[in-house]
């Protein structure tokens, strides 16, 4: 286990287009700048799995911090780390994939860690049974800690198709009548940035639009925070470069109404965040912008799919996009089936979850 700030960007870019599994918020642009500067997710570790060939390989890498560091729970286990999105999935390489997960899991368990937690991951995806099949060799098996559905879109679909199957036609007919509304302040337009350039001005829109709304008050926006600033300006910059990341905006005259960062990672794209203009608020400006993304990702033939990166029941992406998809957190234990450490993390997090879960409930009461 080193710093990951010690791997280089350019095996790990490689590893990246050879990834079994896409996440775009593992990229080593996107990632490198949360480790750098983002808030919560600075100085964690990585794990790196090597075939040493004549040439060294990376073919596989997570980014992981202490348990006590995720979660204040003083227990020996690793976690992998948050990537200021809501996606863990391992980079492995599709031609090394178990071996890949079955080195990552011995540098955890050298490490002194009885368990490694990865959040977020695919439950059916490659990636997880990889790990599955490393640790069947061991007689072990994961243990799902949090299980849930993600919202996603099949682009590969026809939008208009897509929207008429999730959407209720007095829903659309309402939609319609909102975007003619929207015209009364100009123009309507959708915009896309693509190029290192376009997405360097884009970027700066979404900050002023996000900050301008319930997240600047709250002080959740990029923009309340030094650090997530520099964050998503090096990220975004570092993936347009390679053509992996794109900026959506909605236009009603002179103002943008709504803006929505998209990474890009080989064929699937992701939803990371969106800000609207509260000012437009009575005419969806967030739905509209959710509209026209679908449109835009179902007409491009280098995406297969998306991740809104959000719950299925989301209020305003789970009804567009209803490609649902099992997402959870899972424990793989290091140790043996009986482990009393492993045991103890696994009980550890089991409450952790209910307690999250009741105060969802108290939160959402009524």
């Amino acid at each position: 286990m080193v710093p990951l700030s010690d791997i280089a960007a350019e095996p790990w870019q490689a590893l990246s287009d050879r990834a079994v599994e896409a996440n775009g918020y593992y990229l080593p642009g996107w990632e490198l700048a949360a480790n750098a500067s983002a808030r919560g997710c600075t100085g964690a570790s990585a794990l790196a799995a090597w075939r040493e060939d004549a040439a060294p390989r990376l073919i596989g890498l997570l980014p992981v911090v202490p348990l006590r560091r995720a979660f204040a729970i003083p227990l020996p286990a690793l976690v992998s780390a948050s990537p200021y999105g809501t996606l863990g999935i391992p980079l492995l390489d599709r031609d090394d994939a178990t071996a890949a997960a079955a080195e990552l899991l011995r540098q955890a368990r050298r490490s002194g860690a009885r368990a490694l937690i990865l959040r977020d991951v695919q439950l059916g995806g490659d990636a997880m049974a990889a790990f599955t099949a490393a640790l069947a060799g061991h007689g072990l098996r994961p243990r799902i800690l949090r299980e849930g559905r993600r919202a996603g879109l099949d682009a590969t679909r026809d939008a208009d198709a897509l929207l008429h199957e999730g959407l209720s036609p007095r829903k659309l007919k309402n939609l319609r009548r909102q975007r003619h509304r929207l015209a009364a302040h100009g123009e309507v337009n959708f915009r896309v940035a693509r190029t290192p350039a376009e997405v360097a001005a884009a970027v700066e829109i979404f900050l002023r639009v996000e900050a301008s709304g319930w997240k600047g008050r709250q002080g959740t926006a990029l923009a309340n925070h030094a650090g997530d600033t520099a964050f998503i300006r090096r990220a975004t910059a570092a993936l347009a470069a390679h053509g992996a990341c794109e900026i959506a905006t909605l236009h009603a005259g002179g103002d943008v109404v709504a803006a929505g960062i998209l990474p890009r990672h080989r064929d699937r794209a992701f939803f990371f965040k969106i800000g609207i203009d509260e000012r437009f608020a009575k005419l969806s400006p967030g739905v509209q912008l959710a509209l026209d993304v679908t449109r835009h990702l179902c007409a491009d033939p280098a995406i297969a799919s998306a991740d809104a990166t959000t719950d299925a029941d989301h209020p305003m992406i789970g009804p567009i996009w209803r490609q649902h998809t099992p997402f959870g957190d899972v424990l793989l234990p290091l140790a043996g089936a009986r482990d009393p450490a492993t045991l103890l993390i696994a009980a550890a997090m089991a409450a952790r979850e209910r307690l999250r879960a009741r105060l969802y409930r108290l939160r959402h009461k009524g």
